[in-house]
């Protein structure tokens, strides 16, 4: 049986380090794979683990040390602010996932959909029956998505049940963990041989026209966008940070569609606005270039601090390739919530041991 004062987790999709991030600051040790060489160099300036490559060309064996697995596959296909591929080819997906359970090469009929990365939502599932299938189980699965890819996780759920594992999937809202931001996520936590179990909220509830000390006296208020920033909006938190266009690229206009972009002028036209009196970063001085100093601007910085990554986590590449890699990535503090409460007894363990 795993020691479980010995944590060594294993991102299959790291990205900037969201979830990594989380992890060292609970003490855990982890290491990711990412395919995206600029995630990469994020990762790296922060001092985190990182395998540059694909995950479908690595598989347990190569990692014998990882005791648990964390997994927050692209989600452009699935994502209500994309193109759908992934939407349109759901059915097809939880048939493959079928034909993973009953251990069958699916490699070939995932080469026929019509974006690649729609396949990767299965690339979690395919790792935890070959750690089985070896004689290695995770010990914990954490797994993170759009709201869209909550029946993947049902299916994956039912398939890991069948396994051994204690599963539960849900939508979590950020802004009840503290984020100031109103992100929806589709979470699944199995646990093999111990209860799984989400994350309760820390924070009430956002819900348009409540004021913010209104609701559940237990729990704290949410956070607005200006208490995250010190400018926008004072009574709501910000909308998701998805930084980016339904083709995929980035909008540093805004912190998501054109419906945020609505929202967020709606605000700040209606007065429950603080404004933002910097010197414009040198990175958005182009749009203001014409007259167009109204503009509402996002930057990498804002955006990265309403995701609630750390002002000293350096983001690298084009400035395109920051805003994409922040507007994929899992709130480090919601990705807390989910490992400190997944991992509680290895926590628990973990600190005796230390004390010890």
């Amino acid at each position: 049986m795993t020691d479980e004062a010995v944590v060594d987790l294993l991102d299959l999709f790291g990205g900037p380090g969201g979830w990594d991030l989380a992890a060292r600051r609970l003490g855990l040790a982890v290491t990711g794979i990412e395919i995206d060489h600029s995630a990469c160099e994020t990762r790296r300036a922060a001092g985190l683990g990182t395998v540059e490559g694909d995950v479908r060309a690595y598989g347990p064996a190569d990692f014998p040390a990882a005791t648990d697995l964390i997994g927050s596959p692209p989600c452009q296909p699935f994502s209500i602010g994309g193109l759908g591929a992934g939407r349109r080819a759901l059915d097809t997906v939880l048939h493959f996932a079928s034909l993973l359970a009953a251990r069958k090469d699916i490699s070939s009929g995932l080469a026929t959909l019509d974006d690649e990365r729609t396949g990767l939502v299965l690339e979690p599932l395919r790792w935890v029956l070959a750690a089985l299938d070896i004689g290695r189980p995770y010990r914990t699965v954490m797994l993170e998505q759009v709201p869209t890819v909550l029946p993947v996780w049902e299916a994956m759920a039912h398939i890991l049940r069948a396994e051994g594992y204690t599963v539960v999937t849900g939508r979590l809202h950020s802004e009840e963990h503290g984020v100031p931001q109103t992100r929806a996520r589709a979470v699944l936590v199995a646990r093999i041989r111990r209860g799984a179990a989400l994350p309760t909220p820390t924070h009430r509830r956002y819900r348009r026209g409540t004021a913010q000390d209104a609701g559940d006296p237990v729990l704290l208020p949410w956070v607005s966008m200006a208490q995250g920033l010190g400018w926008g909006m004072t009574h709501r938190p910000a909308l998701t940070v998805a930084v980016g266009t339904a083709a995929g690229g980035p909008d540093p206009s805004c912190v998501g569609g054109s419906g945020s972009r609505a929202t967020l002028y709606g605000e700040r036209d209606a007065g429950r606005w603080i404004a933002d009196t910097r010197v414009v970063p040198a990175d958005l001085l182009p749009a203001y270039r014409g007259g167009r100093k109204d503009m509402i601007r996002v930057s990498v910085a804002d955006a990265a601090a309403l995701q609630t990554f750390p002002p000293d986590h350096l983001f690298q590449g084009t400035r395109t390739k920051q805003y994409e890699q922040i507007g994929n990535a899992m709130p480090p503090l919601l990705a807390e919530a989910v490992i400190r409460r997944a991992m509680a007894t290895e926590l628990a363990t973990r600190t005796r041991s230390q004390a010890g």
